[in-house]
């Protein structure tokens, strides 16, 4: 008996399982990628950037990660079913899909082109929506659950100047999540999101004064770094998590609580 609970308290926290992550060339869906592969899943890794989907999945496989590389556009529909069933064809089956893909740009409300309008709409949205009717879809022919995540915002809790669209589509994400609940409860399959903070990332990296400007107003002193965003992702999609769902975890150091504006 007592072998049996060594053998039990060893076994990586995702061994056996197979994980599909969109958005996942660098930064936080890189590091999920990272996280779920050290804890034995093996993992289809998406970006829309050839060059990076290849470098972040060989970095895996080079640290004994099980790692597939999949470059294309999550927002198309045809390229996610190709990613599911490429997963399926690999490995047998998907137990886990994360839907980090985004896209964030910029723009004042009153002259907001279209053209990143429909953008921001396709990647954040669209690619959302599909992926997870292409993943639970899955799921259910299988019968024995699974695991949906989106990643959200905190500006989907809170106006950020210049925003509006991309605010907008985050919350629609969260709004998502909960409706799922009403459709996919039934077949064991759970939907949350996580709304990241101010992050750490190559490419919030590029403002010099975005450590210092975040660690001002974060209450918890810092802004957060990938690996907190990882490790609650992770839970959230862990059979630690499986009666959790509809719900968005808020990961921000405690600043939507008080929100000061950065600006």
């Amino acid at each position: 008996m007592y072998s049996t609970c060594l053998d039990m308290e060893t076994t990586p926290l995702f061994f056996n399982k197979t994980a599909i992550v969109t958005g996942a060339g660098q930064g936080i869906g890189l590091k999920i990628c990272e996280m779920l592969a050290s804890e034995g899943a093996r993992v289809i890794l998406n970006d829309v950037d050839e060059a990076l989907c290849k470098t972040a999945a060989a970095s895996i496989q080079n640290n004994n990660g099980t790692c597939i590389a999949m470059a294309g556009d999550s927002s198309d529909p045809a390229f996610i079913q190709s990613m599911v069933d490429t997963c399926v064809d690999s490995w047998g089956k998907l137990d886990v899909a994360i839907a980090n893909a985004g896209i964030t740009l910029y723009g004042e409300f009153a002259s907001y082109p279209v053209a990143d309008f429909d953008r921001v709409m396709e990647v954040n949205l669209r690619g959302t929506f599909y992926l997870a009717q292409a993943a639970s879809n899955q799921m259910k022919k299988q019968e024995h659950g699974g695991s949906l995540l989106f990643t959200s915002s905190v500006t989907g809790h809170q106006a950020h100047k210049n925003l509006a669209a991309y605010g907008m589509s985050k919350a629609a994400i969260e709004m998502l999540a909960k409706n799922l609940v009403e459709e996919l409860s039934t077949s064991r399959i759970n939907v949350n999101t996580i709304a990241p903070g101010a992050t750490l990332t190559e490419r919030t990296l590029l403002d010099p004064a975005y450590i210092e400007t975040w660690s001002k107003i974060t209450p918890m002193g810092r802004p957060a770094s990938v690996e907190d965003i990882g490790h609650a992702a992770l839970f959230l999609v862990s059979d630690k998590a499986r009666h959790i769902t509809g719900q968005s975890l808020i990961i921000d150091g405690g600043w939507t609580a008080v929100s000061p504006t950065p600006y």
